[in-house]
């Protein structure tokens, strides 16, 4: 069974996936995993474990459903003035939560779904922000570059790193926006 690409808004099914949700992270707080189940899940909630394999389809969809509403930033990026220390800021901010336990736990669920409409959700989360920063940038006159090159340049190779390796170092993910930026032709005097 698949699972449907994504709620419906608003009225009684946004609030029955509030709830699940809800009750998923709130079980994935007090106990392990392995022993959560759709019937555990569907009576936190307060909705039938059918209503939840209709709408997720497994176990594993609602989780990374749940994931990707964990990774959707709460906040736009940080403002320091400048475009350049705006993406180095953002991008070990990146790096310190994706490569924390729960974010690692986080990418693994929304890799694991598959609803592909999961990793395009978190792909869409960073390209919001990246497309924030760019556009302060070009208000204050600055080159910054497309977001489809930051996401290339400098986000891919940190969530490679975090799951194939060790977390990038600040200094390796300053290196990665450095070079992200000289395609913009963003000299090293836009930096500060």
């Amino acid at each position: 069974m698949n699972a449907k690409q994504g709620p419906r808004p608003g009225g009684r099914s946004a609030r029955v996936q509030a709830s699940v949700q809800t009750a998923v992270r709130e079980l994935l707080a007090t106990m392990d995993r392995s022993e959560i189940t759709v019937p555990l899940i569907a009576t936190a909630a307060g909705v039938t474990p059918s209503t939840i394999y209709r709408r997720w389809g497994t176990l594993g969809e609602l989780f990374a459903d749940v994931a990707v509403e964990r990774l959707r930033p709460d906040s736009d990026p940080i403002d320091t003035g400048n475009g350049w220390t705006d993406l180095e800021a953002w991008a070990e901010q990146y790096a310190e939560e994706m490569s924390s336990a729960p974010g690692r736990e986080l990418i693994r669920d929304v890799l694991a779904a598959a609803d592909t409409n999961c990793s395009q959700r978190c792909c869409s989360y960073s390209r919001e922000q990246i497309a924030i920063m760019a556009e302060r940038a070009a208000e204050r006159g600055e080159s910054f570059p497309d977001p489809e090159a930051v996401l290339d340049g400098v986000v891919s190779p940190i969530v490679y790193r975090i799951l194939f390796g060790d977390a990038p170092t600040r200094d390796r993910i300053r290196d990665l926006v450095g070079r992200t930026m000289a395609t913009t032709g963003s000299g090293s005097d836009e930096r500060h």
